[in-house]
């Protein structure tokens, strides 16, 4: 076999005035990383990225269908390899005609004088650390695409991204229409985008009402954002990638732990309702089962610490009876 057959079997892939070949070609290099790094040693090497560059312009958009872009780069990323197909992707240009928020990101410093703190190959380890779930990758690939609208340096050098997410998240909408994402997909993606740093900001001294009102925010995305932000931490400073590993577990095992407490417990005292009708002067009535549904959905949002003592849930049930004295009247004379 000589030099040039590894390119030549390669560059096989390549079909006139069709620029998906080069999303067949990430593919490739994605499922055989090792294979790339060794092919773009060659001289011949550049002649294939010539040629990609020529069809690149192709992908952009209203030039090709699409859901044929969005499922050429979903079956990359999906790879064991991706950071490869994405680097492909990004030599060649395609990578700037499909995705032109993601190619801005490239030599675009997180901090000054770290050449690893480059957002692109801060993005390309999110990827290849993630889930190998369409969502976790998709949201890895585009989690940081706010920052180059968001960068700022303070005075003594630190360079911050203020709202980045939510920017990114806007910034989403775009790609989203671009790449024809479907309703659900665009949603979920979006929403990861937004709160991709939220599971990172958590601490042990939250209270369990601080948890439980974050796991009710976060919703049906939650297991998806926990897999994110794991994948999110990529700090090559000694112990601290572990440490931030450690402190999503925490959060994780805490997460577990009221689910299973609330399985197994009520979230509120027994004597709850004796201690409002006597408080309040209230007789038995369905009003007292009302106020206590009320709490327990209070405790379950977050507002509410579960399993006080009665007297903690008066002040909340004083609350709920003046807003209901407070109510105007609806009937008709």
């Amino acid at each position: 076999m000589t030099v040039a057959d590894p390119i030549s079997e390669i560059a096989s892939l390549r079909q006139k005035n069709d620029p998906t070949w080069v999303l067949r070609v990430s593919q490739v290099f994605s499922a055989q990383p090792e294979r790339w790094l060794t092919l773009r040693k060659l001289s011949s090497y550049s002649d294939l990225c010539q040629a990609a560059q020529e069809q690149a312009p192709q992908l952009e958009r209203g030039q090709l269908a699409p859901a044929t872009v969005r499922d050429g780069l979903e079956a990359m990323i999906l790879l064991p390899g991706a950071p490869a197909g994405l680097q492909w992707l990004q030599e060649t240009g395609a990578l700037r005609a499909c995705l032109p928020e993601l190619d801005a990101t490239v030599n675009f410093s997180q901090e000054a004088g770290r050449r690893h703190k480059d957002v692109w190959e801060h993005t390309k380890q999110v990827v290849w650390q993630a889930e190998r779930r369409p969502a976790v990758r998709w949201a890895a690939l585009l989690h940081d695409i706010g920052k180059v609208k968001t960068r700022s340096i303070s005075p003594d050098g630190k360079v911050c991204f203020h709202r980045h997410s939510e920017v990114g998240a806007r910034l989403f909408e775009d790609v989203s229409r671009r790449l024809g994402f479907d309703g659900p997909t665009r949603r979920t993606l979006r929403f990861l985008i937004l709160h991709h740093l939220r599971p990172n900001s958590y601490l042990e001294s939250w209270t369990d009402s601080a948890v439980r009102r974050f796991t009710r925010e976060m919703g049906e995305y939650l297991p998806d954002l926990l897999d994110l932000s794991r994948a999110d931490i990529t700090s090559r400073r000694p112990g601290r990638r572990q440490e931030g590993l450690e402190n999503i577990d925490r959060l994780s095992l805490r997460l577990s732990d009221l689910r299973r407490a609330d399985a197994e417990l009520p979230i509120l005292p027994s004597g709850v309702g004796n201690a409002i009708m006597e408080h309040f002067a209230l007789p038995p009535s369905r009003l007292i089962g009302d106020l206590k549904r009320a709490l327990e959905q209070a405790v379950e949002g977050g507002e509410l610490e579960a399993r006080q003592e009665s007297s903690y849930y008066l002040p909340f049930v004083e609350k709920l009876l003046a807003a209901q004295q407070s109510e105007p009247c609806l009937c008709q004379e």
